[in-house]
């Protein structure tokens, strides 16, 4: 016999200033280790060179991206960072309106800065592997696990919001 009054089971959550530091932490430091595994091309004297920096303009736009989508997503779980995969809240604000993984997408525009600016085979390879992660395993995943907590109103979001970016589709 089940009884009514026991407490849902918890999520699993972090605190949303230590979700901000995990994203900038790891989006630096992933990349800047790979970059010393192969020559920085367009580099001198450890300096990155003009073309370089223009790698700073998507950085700068992933990492606003990237900090939007955890912001949009505490809003949900005040002060807290739904750390689940599957949700019980659908997004269909701001950049959610363009692409049903925007968080994904400004990972992938931050790790493509990070290409540029350090112009390394290394960071290339570690940009097309995480590419290939979401695309194929991650997104995926989640969809079928959105399908399944969300039903068809997230069925109906996936006809009317594209994967990654596009226009509405009424």
């Amino acid at each position: 016999m089940e009884n009514s009054d026991q407490e849902p089971p918890k999520r699993a959550s972090i605190p949303l200033w230590v979700g901000f530091v995990l994203a900038l932490l790891v989006w630096e430091a992933i990349p800047w280790t790979l970059s010393l595994l192969t020559p920085r091309f367009g580099w001198a004297a450890g300096r990155p060179g003009p073309w370089s920096m223009l790698g700073l303009i998507p950085v700068a736009i992933g990492t606003t991206g990237l900090l939007w989508g955890l912001l949009q997503h505490s809003a949900q779980t005040p002060q807290q960072l739904d750390w689940e995969p599957s949700k019980n809240y659908l997004l269909r604000d701001g950049l959610y309106r363009f692409s049903r993984n925007p968080m994904y997408l400004s990972e992938l525009i931050l790790m493509f800065g990070w290409v540029i600016f350090y112009s390394s085979g290394a960071v290339l390879l570690g940009f097309i592997a995480w590419w290939a992660f979401f695309n194929f395993y991650q997104v995926p995943a989640e969809e079928r696990m959105l399908e399944a907590s969300l039903g068809e109103s997230y069925n109906e979001y996936k006809n009317e919001v594209p994967r990654w970016i596009g226009k509405f589709r009424r």
